[in-house]
């Protein structure tokens, strides 16, 4: 009986182990994720404690246990302002309103980063899904995830949730926020 049971699970664990891989007929493969210099990098290291009284209970279940806003709720879904967009956990600017547009998925959207070293890019099979999560490079923080059904030139989505960012108005347009 326990060898049935071994060979039930073994069976199993190949089974979830192989499908993160493979998507119908297709074997998917990751490209090893940019990593940025360590010295080029100030990271931002606080405690649970420091990063939940600063942030508020909304921002840190999205930054640090890696949450997910629901789809159309998110105040920069309809933000149309000119600026920037930083990271709430640690201020870093990571995306610009001229890569800003409406991708109909209800997350604000962007098809470039300010500049890809400022995002970290990680494999994620969570759900059955095969996904890249993006995280802000500063501090760790979860910002949403990115997919290659994006707008020219660049072909990506980044989809991110409200919550996990700052918008930081042009100084020529004082008057958004």
């Amino acid at each position: 009986m326990r060898f049935i049971q071994y060979q039930i699970l073994s069976i199993i664990a190949s089974v979830l182990f192989f499908s993160q891989f493979v998507v119908g007929q297709e074997k998917v493969t990751f490209e090893k994720p940019y990593q940025i210099p360590a010295e080029m990098v100030k990271k931002v290291e606080k405690t649970d404690v420091e990063w939940l009284r600063e942030l508020g209970p909304e921002k840190y279940k999205i930054l640090r246990q890696c949450s997910t806003e629901p789809p159309f709720t998110g105040q920069y879904v309809n933000h149309k302002g000119k600026g920037k967009y930083a990271c709430s956990g640690c201020g870093s600017v990571l995306f610009s309103s001229q890569t800003k547009y409406d991708s109909g998925s209800g997350w604000p959207s962007f098809f470039q980063a300010i500049e890809k070293g400022k995002i970290k890019e990680i494999a994620d099979t969570s759900y059955g899904m095969v996904r890249t999560e993006i995280k802000c490079a500063g501090c760790d923080g979860h910002l949403g995830h990115v997919f290659t059904d994006g707008p020219q030139p660049t072909g990506l989505r980044y989809c991110v949730n409200s919550a996990a960012l700052d918008f930081v108005p042009d100084e020529s347009n004082n008057s958004e926020k």
